[in-house]
């Protein structure tokens, strides 16, 4: 694997044992650093250089590539040429310069949703972690225009919810705080680039939530059907650590473990044998036997969707296996849905079971690899294939850039979930010692700034590398509105955003829509056998050969 646990070259270590996607297996909201991600929130764009520049001289460890995986894909790098300049840009060596790399794009069938730099955020939903760290995610994805996911059972878990018995034309909803908290957060700050997206589940389904996000926010909200996720194979989870609150979501509707009806349970609990309870959402799907069941169903539900006033409708789908992937993007697509993400196994945002996650669903690269494959046969026959979005162990700029040119020309941007979470958890943190009164509300974990903050600042002007650059987006006087979560979510992304650029202007594609498969190549033969992406030395041989033979 690429990854060590220490990277000598950035001066970077991580907590725990890194994962394929750099960040560790565990991440903590209290973590003091400092890993890649960590770091990169508060340095921002420093991070792509080795450190202690004039006394050191570096070289990449990366040379041995073993098993199928997205470190085992390279990108090329080409000695001529320039792909893509904008308009009233030329070829000359002045203008292709990685600054000029356009990294906006869009997604959409009928009404397109702009976004600047190819990000989105995975579903941030009923965990807690999402609900306490929600301001600087949503600001600081707002503010960088791109799309941020409310993910499933924000209604049916907030104790403030009003849910009534008897579903009208406008839903059992009556009033759903959380979740107005969670979409005006985002759209306060809006302009125009991203979108806030709302994600179903059977619950939600049940509770009404579309009919309420319609009559409410009409389309200033995409809302997305689900399909799992790859983190887990059932639905998704939290841990409640309250008799009370675990009783309300019993009657809630929702599968709690251990049963908190039950005598011998709250005997348990009293005792303290028992100190928490698991809330389980319901699979979907159980009443269907055929993918044409599959099939009419989805149609019906995306009908109605389409009846109630949604214009754009997205799909989320986990790592099943061929099938599925294949019923999600046939489907997606004849039903000319605006977006389709399909999360690869690896990581959770939320309580995903850990042997679940360990040994269920196809690892990303592979159901990626196939999710280009199908698009295609459908793009043969003449279709519009559905605009989609791969998920599934993404934190670094370079993984950005695979995943869009693996899965090109379909692939308009690339979902993270763990990573671009980080930011949140290091910006309330260092807020909450900056402002000690400020720290419950802002769930920050330190009490005092450890040195691997300290040695880089003390204030949020010296901290974040990004601090002007969203003071002069929103003015000075509304920084003090700006979580620093945000702030530090924006000082990542500027990292991720001039990476980007800095690969593709090397591949000399200077938008986004010029990245083709063909930017890439396998580090091994088992890679391009299982992707289709050609290996190092086969890549270009034969332009290479009537070279040598001219």
């Amino acid at each position: 694997m690429r990854f060590s646990k220490s990277n000598d070259v950035l001066g970077t270590t991580n907590r725990g044992n890194p994962a394929e996607s750099s960040l560790c297996t565990l991440c903590r909201a209290d973590c003091q650093g400092k890993c890649e991600t960590w770091l990169s929130s508060l340095v921002g764009r420093k991070l792509l250089y080795p450190r202690d520049f004039g006394k050191v001289t570096a070289g990449a460890n990366n040379t041995t590539h073993v098993g199928v995986n997205y470190n085992a894909l390279r990108i090329q790098g080409y000695a001529y040429g320039a792909h893509g300049l904008a308009k009233g840009l030329s070829n000359d060596p002045d203008d292709c310069i990685f600054p000029n790399v356009d990294l906006t794009t869009e997604f959409g069938n009928e009404m397109k949703t702009k976004i600047r730099i190819p990000l989105m955020t995975g579903a941030l939903g009923s965990t807690f972690i999402a609900e306490k760290y929600w301001d600087s995610f949503a600001i600081g994805g707002s503010l960088v225009g791109i799309p941020v996911v409310i993910g499933e059972n924000v209604v049916g878990v907030d104790l403030k919810s009003k849910i009534g018995k008897g579903k009208t034309k406008k839903g059992k909803i009556k009033t759903s705080p959380e979740l107005e908290r969670r979409i005006n957060t985002y759209l306060r700050y809006h302009d125009g680039y991203g979108a806030i997206i709302v994600q179903l589940n059977v619950e939600d389904t049940r509770n009404g939530v579309a009919e309420f996000v319609a009559e409410k926010y009409g389309n200033k909200c995409i809302i997305e059907l689900k399909w799992g996720q790859g983190a887990k194979d059932i639905g998704g989870e939290i841990q409640v650590t309250s008799l009370d609150y675990a009783l309300f979501l019993k009657n809630r509707g929702y599968v709690v473990d251990p049963d908190p009806t039950k005598r011998e349970v709250q005997k348990a609990f009293k005792e303290g044998a028992i100190k928490s309870f698991a809330r389980h959402s319901r699979l979907g799907g159980t009443n269907l036997d055929t993918a044409d069941m599959v099939r009419e169903d989805f149609m019906k539900s995306v009908d109605y969707l389409r009846s109630i006033g949604f214009k754009r409708i997205s799909l989320k789908t986990g790592s099943y296996g061929m099938e599925e992937l294949a019923m999600s993007i046939k489907f997606a697509t004849d039903a000319k849905l605006d977006l389709l993400t399909i999360d690869g196994s690896g990581g959770g945002t939320g309580m995903s079971p850990w042997n679940m996650m360990q040994s269920w669903g196809v690892p990303s690269i592979l159901l990626h690899a196939k999710a280009h494959e199908y698009a295609s046969i459908l793009a043969a026959k003449g279709q519009k294939v559905v605009d989609m979005s791969f998920a599934g162990g993404f934190a670094l700029e370079d993984s950005i850039f695979k995943a869009i040119a693996l899965g090109a020309p379909y692939t308009k941007l690339v979902c993270m979930g763990r990573a671009i979470m980080i930011p949140g958890y290091l910006g309330a943190n260092i807020e909450g010692v900056l402002h000690p009164k400020k720290k419950e509300k802002l769930s920050g974990n330190w009490g005092s700034l450890p040195k691997t903050v300290s040695n880089i600042g003390s204030k949020p002007e010296d901290l974040f590398a990004s601090y002007f650059d969203v003071q002069k987006k929103v003015g000075k006087n509304e920084m003090k509105n700006i979580p620093y979560g945000a702030i530090a979510f924006w000082t990542l992304a500027d990292k991720l955003a001039c990476g980007m650029q800095q690969l593709m202007a090397g591949a000399r594609k200077f938008s986004l829509d010029q990245i083709t498969r063909e930017d890439l190549f396998s580090g091994n033969r088992e890679t391009a056998a299982e992707t289709g992406i050609p290996h190092a030395t086969d890549v270009n041989d034969e332009g290479a050969k009537k070279i040598l033979n001219a």
